[in-house]
């Protein structure tokens, strides 16, 4: 049988580890109810910043089961050498009608939560079920750590620029002070609209137009991000270096528009010559435009480059002195867009600092460091059963479950029903289940999204 990647890609009961499809019998006798957890176990930083779980569940768990998923996936799965537990599927097309019998409980989207505690629940509804928790492990797992991550790491990366901006320029710029580049450097269309998404919680500059698409398709956004008129190497270098003056002349000309930010790759032949030609013989035409002329070096060291650009244009449009004392040049800023962590943000922003230059001079673009340089690693995610419903004498009784690895104490996972509080005095901490005052909402319960955040709110929560 031939099937189109299209539609195998969406069927859920595909959407799994090779090793999970055998796991059906393996719980103890008369188990009915498996709970997990995810949390993130620590790692680079020390909160999370919660974010993807909505768009994964509209566009995999809003979907019905059917007896031809079941087919296309029995076929897959039994000639791949696995066993396939065909029963419990057709009971949820049966039963359910196709629709999973799961209830996912979870933090509000955009919620800065300490990492090591519980972000997401899971557990099912129909005793006849007890496997559909795990098995979804692989998906739901993914689903939140990535975006999650991206989204933690663009907050840590406005930190840093904040806090030059508040010491030394206006902190209300920071919203445009982190562009994304990052969609060519990813894994997966999927993976920059995800990823483009979770920066635009923080910021509002991008260049991937698939985080507009997934922010707008999944969260409801009409407009989440905005970029500006650019240049690339190769719509200089196609003038050829004698021309290089003639290049910038005709995307200021075809597109410089007053008070509006344009951009120009500088770097093609000699970063610190072109600096001058934008002072010298394209200094008037700036001027005339009223256009924000950029300026983007894209190669050498970071800190020493922006630094020695900056002092070139100084020296050519001259700058005013802010109320903190910092200077800000008139007409041109700088975008360094090459070899931007956080280390380098840091860096740059230290050696502006030190040789006087407000933070307003300068945005930052981060393109693999932003949206593909992180793993689960990265903040340590895991999901993990931490309790189990057994059926004992025609009761059900609940029994924690953890794991408590003599060799890695950092994996010993929760136990119980546990969930997420949160007072004003004591914070964000993780408990069993006997409070009614949990964070987690409940966001999907047996095929219907029950809670469904804007990009609005979304941004609002990160911002609290």
């Amino acid at each position: 049988m031939k099937y189109k990647l299209g539609h195998l890609d969406e069927n859920i009961i595909l959407n799994s580890d090779s090793y999970k499809y055998s796991q059906w019998n393996q719980y103890p006798p008369n188990t009915e109810y498996v709970y997990s957890y995810i949390e993130s176990r620590g790692g680079e930083w020390d909160k999370t910043l919660f974010f993807g779980l909505q768009a994964f569940i509209k566009r995999y768990l809003q979907k019905q089961v059917t007896m031809n998923d079941i087919d296309v996936a029995e076929a897959i799965i039994t000639a791949h050498g696995e066993p396939f537990y065909r029963e419990g599927w057709e009971h949820i097309v049966r039963e359910h009608s196709g629709w999973l019998p799961v209830v996912i409980k979870a933090v509000p989207e955009g919620t800065l939560v300490p990492t090591k505690n519980v972000l997401v629940t899971i557990e099912n509804t129909d005793p006849k079920c007890w496997w559909l928790t795990s098995f979804l492990e692989t998906s739901l797992l993914r689903a939140v750590w990535y975006p999650t991550t991206v989204a933690t790491n663009s907050y840590e990366s406005k930190k840093i620029i904040l806090r030059f901006l508040e010491k030394t320029g206006d902190p209300k710029l920071i919203d445009f002070k982190l562009h994304d580049f990052g969609a060519r450097g990813v894994s997966s269309q999927e993976s920059a609209g995800l990823g483009a998404a979770a920066h635009l919680i923080n910021f509002m500059g991008t260049d991937t137009v698939m985080g507009l698409v997934y922010a707008r398709e999944y969260y409801g956004a009409d407009m989440a991000g905005f970029s500006i008129p650019a240049m690339e190497h190769s719509t200089v270098t196609s003038w050829g270096r004698a021309s290089e003056v003639d290049s910038y002349r005709n995307m200021l000309k075809t597109h410089g528009k007053k008070g509006m930010p344009i951009a120009f790759v500088s770097d093609s032949y000699d970063i610190y010559e072109a600096c001058k030609m934008w002072g010298t013989v394209l200094k008037q035409e700036v001027l005339d435009s009223g256009a924000v002329v950029v300026i983007r070096p894209d190669s050498g060291y970071p800190p020493d480059v922006v630094t020695k650009c900056l002092h070139i244009l100084e020296e050519y449009y001259g700058a005013v002195t802010n109320e903190k004392g910092y200077k800000v040049l008139n007409n041109v800023r700088v975008i360094q867009g090459d070899g931007i962590d956080h280390a380098s943000i840091q860096s740059i922003l230290f050696c502006m600092e030190i040789a006087g230059y407000s933070a307003d001079n300068i945005a930052f673009g981060q393109g693999g460091a932003l949206l593909q340089q992180i793993n689960r690693d990265t903040m340590k995610f895991a999901m993990k059963c931490s309790a189990i419903g057994v059926r004992e004498n025609g009761e059900l009784v609940w029994r924690p479950v953890f794991k408590d690895p003599v060799t890695d104490p950092g994996k010993v996972s929760k136990r119980g029903r546990v969930t997420l509080y949160h007072d004003a005095a004591k914070g964000y901490w993780s408990g069993v289940e006997d409070w009614p005052t949990s964070v987690l909402k409940t966001v999907f319960n047996n095929g219907k999204l029950i809670k469904e955040y804007t990009f609005d709110e979304v941004r609002a929560n990160a911002r609290a």
